[in-house]
């Protein structure tokens, strides 16, 4: 394919050379003479593992170029990708100045081309910026968008360092747009990598290069504060680390990574103090994991709100215990919710096969006694009993019976736990989704 890169830094280069490393012809375009000037030269703009090799064989083999010249490049390419930067404000918001100017050229040269013309974001920006460029550029062309020319969101998943390798081998490659034609097109284009494609909603395929970045940072700083805390204990926090990364079953897996609703159990609220006593105790600041309990906190005093946002009176729970096919109340969150609504008035009324008065021992009793003493008159046998009376029905787990619970549609169903056989009710919201 005929592609051009606007854009010539880190990601526009590597694109550049990787693209032509894969048979394509590539023009790329920039306003830095000196990286143009490089670029037909056949020397890299960046320093990078193995780069100027790539660069130079595709310089000798006439496959790649660079200009200044934005119309040249649009009109001798089928495809554009947008590498240019989208550095942060004094104020921390995004810069996107230089990439709506390239909308703006690219826009120019679609005016005087007839063909249709794919254009790639690949450059980090935030939702609605798809959106922002597609009426640049129909404003700008005044061509029509989804039929003379398409954008399609495609972000980056480069590490420095290894990022020729990451390109040719990245996790996943993503692709968001409301073009058919584009993304069967871009599907072509990535067909050879080693890697599974991912057509998503154009507002997830923008915004997932945040949450990827904002994790690995919060990963660094975990790390670090782990290892704070063993460096003063005297124990070794490479090897703690190395043990916690084996554990593919929960630690390094997507097992916890589901939005949904406050944790709760006898382990991680226990645990959690714990370390943060012990980092306090040792004299270790420790922000982050002091942190989690709040915001934990937070999530919970959300669902409390929504469910006073209804002015409804009558609220049915589905689900007491804090995990679905357990009797376990121990800081279960919703526990919590109730004892607000029962004491701001509201009348409440619980359902939960497998909690039963009659069993109640030890902690699980002590926790009714101090929180819910009056739970005898709200628990209920009946799910369907429950159902009826409710003008709110909450779902606090994932009890298999509550997929099919029966609901009338006048009736406000809020879903703490994301059961999707729940969400085509017409009165249906979903706590973080």
């Amino acid at each position: 394919m005929k592609i051009s890169i606007f854009g010539l830094g880190y990601v526009g280069c590597v694109g550049m050379g990787c693209l032509a490393q894969s048979g394509h012809t590539i023009i790329g375009v920039d306003v830095a003479p000196e990286k143009v000037e490089r670029i037909n030269n056949g020397q890299a703009t960046i320093v990078e593992k193995d780069i100027d090799d790539i660069i130079a064989k595709a310089h000798a083999s006439k496959t790649i170029r660079a200009t200044h010249d934005y119309k040249d490049a649009v009109h001798n390419t089928d495809i554009s990708f947008l590498c240019v930067g989208t550095p942060s404000t004094d104020k921390g918001h995004l810069n996107l100045d230089y990439i709506y100017q390239t909308a703006k050229e690219i826009g120019e040269a679609l005016a005087e081309k007839q063909s249709f013309h794919i254009v790639v974001i690949r450059s980090t920006v935030l939702p609605g910026t798809n959106n922002a460029i597609s009426t640049i550029i129909e404003e700008v062309s005044k061509k029509k968008r989804n039929v003379d020319f398409a954008v399609v969101s495609n972000p980056e998943f480069l590490r420095e360092g290894t990022a020729v390798a990451d390109y040719m081998n990245p996790p996943l490659t993503v692709l968001g747009s409301a073009c058919p034609q584009a993304i069967e097109i871009m599907k072509e284009l990535y067909k050879n990598t080693n890697a599974p494609i991912e057509v998503v909603a154009i507002e997830v395929a923008e915004i997932i290069k945040y949450v990827n970045n904002s994790y690995h940072a919060l990963k660094v700083v975990f790390g670090n504060e782990v290892g704070s805390i063993c460096k003063e204990m005297g124990i070794d926090s490479h090897e703690v680390m190395r043990i916690f990364c084996m554990d593919k079953q929960l630690n390094i897996s997507p097992y916890y990574f589901k939005p949904g609703f406050a944790y709760g159990g006898s382990c991680l609220p226990k645990d959690l103090k714990a370390l943060n006593t012990l980092a306090h105790d040792l004299y270790i600041d420790s922000p982050v994991l002091n942190a989690i309990e709040d915001s934990n906190h937070k999530h919970l005093q959300k669902a409390i709100r929504l469910i006073e946002q209804t002015n409804k009176r009558k609220i049915g729970i589905m689900g007491l215990s804090f995990k679905a096919g357990t009797d376990d109340m121990r800081n279960s969150p919703i526990v919590n919710v109730i004892e607000v609504l029962s004491g701001k008035g509201l009348e409440v009324r619980i359902y939960d096969k497998n909690v039963a008065l009659s069993r109640l021992i030890g902690k699980n009793k002590s926790v009714i006694s101090e929180k819910l003493p009056h739970l005898n008159n709200m628990l209920q046998d009946s799910l369907s009993d429950v159902v009826e009376w409710a003008e709110v029905l909450i779902i606090s787990n994932k009890e298999n019976e509550f997929k099919t619970i029966p609901h009338n549609a006048n009736q406000l169903v809020l879903d703490l736990v994301r059961i999707a056989e729940l969400e085509n009710h017409p009165q249906y919201v979903g706590l973080c989704w």
